[in-house]
């Protein structure tokens, strides 16, 4: 109930008063225990307005960047969403409230393991957790209604925007190595229209068509 009460008050002095307004992401913000997808010593801080570490040198992202993000995505209920950084699985957790089906690629092995099996303990059973180099995307199962990178590129991968279904979205953080910013993509005609959203700083998306490392 502690916890239950922190993600109330989360998504009311986070969210909401800074223009959230997806009532599902909302929802589903409210409904997912955040604390248990990160180390039990961060609990007491797992609902901070913070980004914090998972291990393997990664982070779970800040609440609001969180919710900006998946707000964009526009998702209705019944997508199939390919996620790009499982990191401990709190993205992937929050898609499968919203979507149909959701498809997570994790670069570090030891946290795909660690994701797949706190998703399927924790009963999100729509939820694949790959482990490999996300920057490829994942041509197999493409294509995809909407695509979310959870880790800075330079750009977007082109083959993985090749992924994504004719009036699709993508979302991902796009500039420099320490400094990017959100951008939305829709697929028109073949064509990525794009837009610029909220400035942010993303740990690097490390692979063949992101940065070498």
């Amino acid at each position: 109930m502690e916890y239950a009460g922190l993600r109330q008050m989360m998504v009311a002095t986070q969210l909401v008063v800074r223009g959230i307004k997806d009532a599902h992401v909302l929802e589903a913000m409210t409904k997912v225990p955040r604390h248990l997808f990160m180390p039990k010593a961060l609990w007491e801080r797992a609902y901070d307005d913070a980004a914090l570490p998972i291990g393997e040198g990664q982070t779970i992202s800040q609440p609001y960047m969180v919710a900006v993000m998946t707000e964009l995505l526009e998702l209705s209920g019944d997508e199939k969403v390919l996620e790009i950084g499982t990191g401990s699985g709190y993205q992937a957790a929050l898609l499968s409230e919203l979507a149909r089906e959701v498809f997570t690629i994790e670069r570090v092995p030891a946290l795909a393991a660690e994701s797949r099996a706190r998703l399927a303990g924790l009963g999100y059973n729509n939820v694949t957790v790959l482990a490999g180099d996300g920057s490829r995307g994942l041509e197999d199962q493409a294509p995809f209604d909407r695509i979310i990178i959870t880790a800075a590129a330079p750009e977007l991968p082109e083959i993985i925007v090749k992924q994504l279904r004719e009036d699709g979205i993508i979302v991902a953080p796009v500039g420099e190595r320490f400094s990017q910013v959100v951008i939305r993509g829709r697929k028109k005609k073949g064509v990525l229209a794009e837009e610029f959203h909220t400035p942010c700083v993303f740990v690097p998306l490390i692979g063949e068509y992101g940065w070498k490392g």
